[in-house]
């Protein structure tokens, strides 16, 4: 198990490696940011990022957007996964930001997730990017990491991983979590073929301990 002090040293690590790489989106505002993750659910980030271009391009405002028909959105989006489903989420919330709050996501969890589309993952991204709220966003990538580690048990959650982390993780810190572990899973950390021996943390890894342990064996 990784405690505090070496946490503290694999965000130092990978902090130095990544954090130069913000994605263009954080430096959006919020409402971007909501709709750009409810446009990724299930879908890969190439794809996801050339709806997202394609989309404010023609819609550049929560006001237009909001006016736009849901097939007009459903052909500007239609490489992501669940397009259709997406499409109509995208509309909904974008009415009720607007006539709700004012043109302005919630900087709330619980109202965040009232918003149809939004769970957990979006939630935290909204207010993590688009608020720079100490929030830990966790996707397939910081549970992979994170379980690798050890810090977490395969059988966990959302939740679960999210407190074991916040347990751990410095307040100031908590906001990047997302951006450095998502890129290590896509550099290195690869769910079927991770990249162990180069990895810049391996030192730490249980994973990667044990199968060093098979190998001597």
């Amino acid at each position: 198990m990784v405690n505090a002090e070496e946490f503290l040293e694999i965000i130092k690590i990978l902090e130095d490696r990544y954090i130069i790489q913000l994605p263009e989106h954080v430096r959006e505002d919020p409402f971007k940011i909501l709709i750009g993750t409810i446009l990724s659910q299930r879908t890969k980030d190439e794809i996801t990022d050339k709806a997202y271009e394609a989309l404010f391009r023609r819609y550049p405002s929560i006001q237009s957007l909001a006016n736009a028909s849901v097939r007009e959105i459903e052909k500007l989006i239609k490489p992501v996964g669940f397009y259709r489903i997406k499409a109509r989420r995208i509309k909904q919330v974008s009415k009720i930001i607007l006539e709700r709050y004012s043109g302005v996501p919630p900087k709330n969890r619980e109202e965040l997730l009232k918003l149809p589309g939004v769970g957990d993952k979006t939630a935290d991204i909204v207010l993590s990017f688009g608020y720079n709220l100490p929030e830990i966003a966790i996707d397939t990538h910081v549970e992979t990491v994170v379980k690798r580690l050890g810090i977490a048990d395969e059988e966990d959650g959302y939740k679960e991983i999210k407190r074991k982390l916040e347990g751990i993780t410095p307040i100031e810190k908590r906001s990047i979590l997302n951006i450095i572990f998502v890129s290590l899973g896509k550099e290195i950390c690869r769910k079927p073929k991770p990249r162990c021996t180069i990895c810049p943390i391996n030192r730490f890894c249980k994973y990667y301990k044990k199968k060093q342990l098979g190998r001597e064996s």
